[in-house]
């Protein structure tokens, strides 16, 4: 006798979704303003309707916030990356952002890339959905790093992951 075992999972990501994930983004900014004075609250605000609004809609690939000197990302800069979550349902709490990083002459910023679902829309779609975000993003080149990435954490909700990368000096 043989027994077969078939499971199927569909997920709807919501904007319920994206908020529980935006929102360890979120928390994650409000400990670098605790120990590095930036963003303001109204940033973070801002920078978590940003996230909320292009994860739910699946235009983030990923975006930076955190510190430039000379045009280079320093520590604590934190990068998230959208993805679809695979592998099990990780979902990390925000944090372990280090304090006593070396600041000075930098500049805090945030730098974001979009998705290719983005991409696909015309110009006046693209226009008319950044109309309802607090930020319109302007083409720039992107920073590099001084220093290196190291993934330390995952966000999840839904079926979708954020990977959380922080810039560690060498």
């Amino acid at each position: 006798m043989s027994y077969s075992l078939t499971v199927s999972e569909s997920s709807t990501f919501t904007v319920t979704h994206a908020r529980h994930m935006a929102a360890k983004v979120a928390t994650d900014l409000k400990r670098l303003q605790r120990f590095y004075g930036s963003p303001s609250d109204t940033s973070i605000s801002n920078y978590e309707s940003e996230a909320i609004a292009l994860m739910k809609a699946g235009y983030l690939n990923y975006v930076w916030y955190g510190f430039k000197r000379n045009g280079l990302w320093i520590e604590p800069t934190l990068k998230y990356t959208a993805q679809d979550l695979c592998n099990g349902s990780v979902d990390d709490d925000p944090g372990k952002i280090r304090p006593g990083a070396d600041i000075s002459g930098a500049s805090f910023a945030s730098y974001l890339t979009y998705s290719p679902k983005w991409h696909a829309l015309s110009t006046a779609e693209q226009d008319a959905f950044e109309r309802g975000l607090p930020y319109i993003r302007t083409g720039a080149a992107e920073p590099a790093v001084n220093g290196y990435l190291a993934n330390d954490k995952t966000y999840s909700s839904g079926g979708r992951a954020l990977e959380r990368a922080m810039v560690r000096s060498f």
